[in-house]
């Protein structure tokens, strides 16, 4: 009996032991995106694909445990801004089990950069580092099965207006069915192009070009 007893405890023990070797913390801050001030905010989190694992918060900051080798998606909303998914993935943590991973919210009727969409050089080929947002941009539309967008394409303002127009809107395209590839309705995402007429900056800086070209994603319905 005793050694039974024993046998349970040690078990017991390393199961505990193997939690703890494969817990990461996950952290986070809701931000305005123009500000940079934290927002109260209601944050959902949970497991993909099954969803089976999942918690939420009200706060304008959040730190919860995940195990294994799933992802998480987590989506923070708070009124007058427009809700944001992002996803978190075990493989990103730091040498000390941690993964930090903020959100920025937009005001509504404001557009969201894909700060992170990368193009090929005077093409619409996506660059395979740009897929991990665009696939927080389809869970976002997976879990709000309502949500329609507008993805509106810019180009810097140098060179040919009419050649800038075409790779604007092939661009746009080209996000729109990556998200049809990944389940969205052709539907739920129109797209715009403005070639090089709407520059945030005039500059002709390689900066400024650089901040010119850019897909901007407009919420039409939530």
């Amino acid at each position: 009996m005793k050694k039974a007893f024993l046998l349970a405890a040690l078990s017991t023990a390393a199961v505990l032991a193997h939690a703890q070797d494969d817990e990461i913390h996950v952290t986070g801050k809701v931000t305005d995106s123009r500000s940079g001030k934290g927002i109260k905010a209601a944050v959902r989190y949970s497991s993909i694909p099954t969803g089976s694992i999942f918690g939420r918060f009200n706060d304008s900051t959040f730190q919860f445990s995940i195990y294994g080798t799933a992802k998480y998606q987590i989506t923070a909303s708070a009124d007058g801004y427009n809700a944001r998914t992002v996803i978190v993935d075990p493989k990103d943590k730091d040498a000390n089990r941690q993964l930090s991973r903020d959100i920025s919210l937009t005001p509504k009727g404001q557009t969201i950069t894909l700060s992170h969409l990368i193009f090929a050089q005077g093409k619409s080929v996506i660059d395979p580092k740009s897929f991990s947002e665009l696939d927080e941009v389809a869970q976002m539309m997976k879990e709000n099965t309502k949500m329609e967008v507008q993805l509106e394409g810019h180009t810097d303002n140098v060179g040919s207006s009419k050649a800038n127009l075409e790779l604007s809107q092939d661009r746009v395209d080209a996000v729109k069915k990556y998200l049809v590839e990944k389940g969205i309705a052709k539907g739920r995402v129109q797209t715009k192009a403005f070639g090089g007429s709407q520059p945030l900056s005039n500059e002709l800086t390689p900066e400024a070009r650089a901040a010119n070209r850019r897909v901007e994603m407009r919420i039409l319905k939530d």
